[in-house]
């Protein structure tokens, strides 16, 4: 079951990871074609995604379904070309915007405090497993980005909603 804390893009980067491991190899659209889809997910989670990466994969995913020995090769493409139908605007997000809503793609994600919401209380800087927040009692925190290692917390535990993903 899928709500809106699950990017799209990675689920299916997962999907096709599984496909692309199960692959026979035997034949050529399912063994490179899987992995070409794989790659091109991955560059759009990383952030390096293209506006031409869509076309690239409706046509790798047609030729797969079309060419194909079997039912795992023909069907992989699948979830990719139904998600990209029906939230197009969320790959559109992470190829043009660089950004992921769900905050699941690391590389895609910023968290930072809103210096007019937070009360000081230091429940984030407690709660950082890297010690990359930092500030004073009563006083806004601030995120080092360079340590964050982007894993949410903060964002979580924030009752003031003084800490944005974006």
């Amino acid at each position: 079951v899928m709500d809106e804390d699950d990017c799209i893009v990675d689920v299916n980067k997962f999907y096709l990871q599984f496909s692309v491991d199960e692959s026979c190899g035997k034949c050529s659209p399912c063994r490179v074609g899987g992995k070409q889809l794989l790659g091109i997910l991955e560059r759009i989670t990383k952030g390096n995604g293209k506006e031409k990466d869509i076309e690239k994969i409706k046509n790798i995913s047609m030729a797969m379904q079309k060419a194909s020995l079997c039912g795992l090769g023909q069907t992989t493409p699948s979830p990719v070309v139904s998600s990209m139908k029906f939230f197009e605007e969320e790959y559109m997000l992470h190829i043009k915007d660089k950004k992921c809503p769900t905050g699941k793609c690391k590389d895609l994600v910023t968290y930072t405090i809103i210096p007019e919401k937070c009360i000081g209380c230091g429940l984030c800087a407690q709660r950082c497993p890297v010690n990359c927040i930092s500030g004073e009692k009563r006083k806004p925190y601030l995120i080092d980005q360079n340590p964050c290692i982007k894993c949410g917390e903060c964002y979580v535990v924030c009752k003031f909603d003084a800490v944005s993903r974006g």
